[in-house]
């Protein structure tokens, strides 16, 4: 079914429906233009059962989204890179569904005025959520648009006044071998560790996500809450995260300290810096143009140039990969 973005002027679905109404929202806005009644919002269903559908999670339309055609649900869902559920592209979506995601908390750790640990209820409350639909570019050379939900990273970084001393930011994924699978392979040292800059994390892009589609995130999508940093490779939004530590020195990070050869901190989409052991300059949009999809030119930054570029004025971004 072709989807499209509606202008910003229009109503966004995830401010009040599911996946499956927000794919009908033409019929919800004639709906609404007639003057008929439409059905009220239920609360957020924190916990979702296996079989149920997926709890929602209302969102006001957020800046700098594209207008770029939507992924496909399906695909966005069912292919996906998360080692810690396995190595191929469908392991996610095949063991995901042992982990757990209530209770949750997130450790805030190091150079912050006020340390402490959250809860996922706690989270969520913290700032409006908003829908933002981004593109992202995985260092393989797909890419996917996806209707992210969540707020800003900055919100969470002020509750907790970094220090003076804080300059860069480490996120850690959950290591749990018994609902892990994938941490039982070698590929990386576990837990997986990425980081940002302070100025990365504070910009207006960075997203603290908790939900796609309007609706809570999947487990093999990063649930119950992941990092969206959209002009970086997909391997910097680290998922279902546990602990968020401040710190004076750049961190070493999951796959830098793997294979620093090919994979640097920064990791900004470059078109113009090939991966050594493949072109970055195209990239080939999941779900779309059938079986074959045809190569489309990569973009600097994957888009957002005018957003960040100006945080890499003077660096070589040949070196600083």
């Amino acid at each position: 079914m072709l989807i499209r973005t509606p202008p910003r002027h229009d109503p966004t679905a995830s401010e009040i429906t599911p996946r499956r109404v927000w794919q009908r929202r033409r019929e919800l806005i004639r709906a609404a233009a007639a003057g008929l009644a439409l059905p009220a919002a239920p609360g957020l269903a924190l916990a979702q059962g296996p079989k149920a559908e997926p709890a929602k999670l209302p969102a006001k339309p957020g800046p700098f989204g594209t207008t770029d055609k939507p992924t496909p649900y399906k695909d966005v869902t069912t292919y996906n890179n998360f080692y810690e559920f396995g190595l191929d592209k469908d392991d996610p979506v095949k063991n995901a569904g042992r982990l757990k995601t209530r209770p949750w908390t997130v450790a805030v750790e190091g150079e912050v005025g006020k340390p402490g640990t959250f809860g996922i209820e706690e989270l969520l409350k913290l700032a409006p959520m908003e829908e933002r639909v981004y593109r992202m570019r995985c260092v393989e050379g797909w890419s996917m648009v996806i209707p992210w939900v969540g707020f800003p990273l900055s919100e969470l970084i002020k509750r907790v006044e970094p220090t003076g001393n804080a300059k860069f930011v480490e996120f850690y994924t959950l290591n749990d071998p018994k609902q892990m699978p994938g941490v039982s392979s070698s590929v990386i040292a576990w837990p997986y560790v990425e980081g940002l800059r302070m100025d990365e994390a504070n910009s207006p892009l960075t997203l603290l996500t908790f939900g796609l589609y309007g609706e809570v995130l999947p487990n093999q999508n990063g649930a119950p809450l992941r990092l969206v940093v959209p002009w970086k490779y997909g391997f910097k939004s680290g998922k279902s995260l546990v602990k968020i530590r401040f710190v004076e020195k750049q961190p070493v990070t999951s796959w830098n300290r793997s294979a620093p050869q090919e994979y640097g901190f920064y990791s900004n989409v470059n078109p113009n810096v090939d991966h050594p052991r493949w072109s970055q300059a195209t990239e080939r949009r999941i779900g779309e143009d059938g079986f074959i999809q045809r190569k489309r030119p990569t973009l600097m930054f994957n888009g957002y140039a005018d957003q960040v570029a100006s945080l890499y004025a003077g660096m070589d971004l040949k070196r600083f990969y």
